[in-house]
């Protein structure tokens, strides 16, 4: 008959597996962000050298392309080495990982396309986005697996991070092709409006869940000289009229600005990228420990019960005879209680904590989804349908959650499939 001590191993055991699996996981996320970042920064070079119809940053954009090659072959190698065997949540993970491989093999026809002016600055720069967003939906999904409530909480606090970064990012492409075309738009200089809206929310959410390690590090980043003059040039991009002709030479100002505050948010990001390698490795060496314990208990109530007090489990493990209780006996009765209620007690506290953390990646999902409705059957762009749902949430005053909820119940009352 298996013992509560064999099904309390068997619960570590999982744990310890899990843990193994975020180890992993954690130097994926990492190598994402970086790729990420160099994303960003070839998108950002790729729109001055588009929308100056390729008469400047032909050079830095090819530079630029070797260290995104780079990048690439550092996460591939990631990939490569990632354990595919069945494990918890691996559907959704390895799902998203293929996803993104098939968008990493259209990269080089995005490049040949922008090195031929055969794209337009928005057309690329959509283009990039989506391969990002494919890239930031690996981090989610880690996010989304991880049983620690700390790791969790990084995990939550890196995707806002990453998701604000990549808007900003967006702003930089954006604004790069205004200043590189000498002339700004009323629909760009929305989309940019939406841009600075949507990164400043996210990143209110990363704060909401960074230590005060990353927030502190965080705040020295706002404090770079280059912002001031990064948000003069963005008011002079929204002030600019229609038919006003605007500085081309500001551009390569308005890059190095943008670049700096990316690179500044860059290190956030691998700082909570070796935070969650380091946070990982020692629950990781806890839980081994623990494991290790349990195994030498049960051992031990077993060979008591089999064969008496003539088994001598002392000689199998010598190094713990001073901490272990004594073979049999109500101290040993007591200390694997103990042992059940600790690991009750805990996996109660993690549950609970995990639940918050938890609530924001599910109001995520649950707007995302809705919005994604509201672009299929209404034909609405991806801004105008953010735009439409903030708005009824302000009308309504509701949270923009609510009123997702409310257009994803609407669709199912119709009949429609989600």
């Amino acid at each position: 008959m298996k013992t509560s001590l064999r099904f309390l191993l068997a619960a570590r055991r999982c744990e310890m597996a899990d843990l193994q699996q975020l180890v992993e996981t954690s130097q994926l996320v990492r190598n994402t962000a970086a790729l990420i970042h160099h994303l960003q920064r070839e998108r950002g070079l790729s729109n001055l050298f588009a929308g100056s119809k390729g008469l400047q940053f032909a050079q830095e954009r090819d530079q630029q392309l070797a260290a995104t090659d780079e990048a690439v072959n550092t996460l591939q190698a990631s990939f490569d080495g990632l354990n595919t065997d069945p494990m918890r949540h691996g559907s959704r993970l390895f799902s998203r990982i293929a996803h993104t491989l098939h968008g990493l093999e259209a990269l080089a026809h995005i490049r040949s396309a922008v090195a031929g002016l055969r794209l337009s600055t928005s057309e690329l720069s959509c283009d990039y986005a989506r391969l990002i967003a494919r890239l930031i939906s690996v981090v989610f999904e880690a996010a989304d697996m991880s049983t620690d409530p700390a790791l969790s909480r990084l995990l939550v606090a890196l995707f806002n991070l990453m998701q604000g970064k990549e808007l900003a990012g967006q702003e930089r492409a954006a604004g790069s092709a205004m200043w590189a075309e000498g002339q700004v738009s009323r629909a760009a200089q929305q989309q940019l409006l939406h841009l600075i809206e949507s990164q400043d929310k996210c990143l209110k959410v990363f704060e909401s869940f960074a230590t005060p390690e990353l927030l502190e590090l965080w705040q020295k980043c706002q404090s770079s000289e280059m912002e001031a003059e990064r948000e003069r040039l963005r008011r002079m991009l929204r002030n600019a009229g229609p038919a006003q002709a605007i500085d081309t030479t500001k551009s390569g100002a308005w890059f190095a600005c943008c670049s700096q505050r990316q690179d500044e948010m860059r290190l956030v990001e691998d700082q909570i990228g070796k935070m969650l390698v380091e946070l990982a490795q020692a629950r990781l060496s806890v839980i081994a420990d623990g494991v290790q314990t349990i195994e030498q208990m049960t051992y031990q109530v077993e060979a008591a019960d089999s064969s008496g007090p003539a088994i001598a489990s002392a000689n199998l493990f010598p190094a713990d005879t001073t901490n272990s209780p004594a073979l049999g006996g109500p101290a040993l009765e007591k200390s694997v209680l103990d042992m059940v209620q600790e690991q009750a007690s805990r996996l109660q506290a993690m549950a609970a904590e995990l639940d918050l953390v938890r609530a924001s990646l599910s109001e995520r999902k649950l707007i995302e989804r809705a919005k994604g409705l509201l672009m299929a059957h209404q034909q609405l762009s991806e801004e105008a349908a953010h735009k439409a749902m903030r708005d009824l949430a302000m009308r309504q005053n509701k949270r923009m959650v609510d009123v997702a909820e409310a257009v994803l119940s609407m669709v199912a009352l119709l009949g429609q499939k989600v």
